[in-house]
């Protein structure tokens, strides 16, 4: 009986399943992103965050500790010089999960799991993972006010936006920029 033992086998032995892990958390610090199924997303987070927690802690002791679960140098050097530093302040749940699509093939439950962007590198405008088939993003206290004078200057030119957009679903977007300078003059 399996009693007390929490970490998923993945239909592999100990061995290949700490390789596998460990690639796939270097694979996550590198490209800030991986995808793959439900199961492998969450046998990595607890990994990634451990990793995460030793970058924080930054001494050499913790740095070589890093390197020899995760046997990737430039992976070491990325999380303890670009990703520890970032979430400092915070106390824990460095990565998400988020679900996706099932596989068309064996209809496994795929899901994407990520570091959750802290506060330096959201205002950095990081967009360098751009390339994926969602973008999630979290606005900052600092984007709030301008995101709240944009609604209302939005909610000032409802009506005519509205009626514009039934009519005009066809336009370019070289069409509406002309439109609006009309507008303004």
């Amino acid at each position: 009986m399996r009693h007390l033992k929490r970490n998923a086998k993945l239909g592999r032995k100990g061995a290949h399943r700490n390789a596998m892990l460990a690639n796939m958390v270097c694979s996550l610090i590198k490209n800030k992103r991986v995808t793959t199924t439900l199961a492998k997303a969450k046998a990595v987070r607890p990994v990634a965050e451990k990793m995460v927690t030793l970058g924080k802690k930054g001494s050499i002791h913790h740095r070589r500790l890093a390197a020899s679960r995760l046997h990737q140098e430039d992976a070491v050097q990325i999380l303890f010089n670009e990703i520890a530093p970032g979430h400092q302040d915070r106390p824990g749940g460095y990565t998400r999960i988020i679900r996706l699509h099932e596989r068309r093939g064996d209809a496994a439950q795929m899901a994407m799991i990520e570091f959750v962007e802290s506060s330096s590198t959201v205002e950095a405008g990081d967009s360098s993972d751009s390339s994926s088939e969602t973008n999630v993003e979290t606005p900052t206290t600092a984007e709030a006010p301008a995101a709240e004078a944009k609604a209302e200057t939005s909610s000032e030119e409802a009506p005519a936006t509205e009626a514009k957009a039934d009519t005009s679903s066809e336009e370019t977007p070289e069409a509406e920029k002309q439109e609006e300078e009309k507008k303004d003059a």
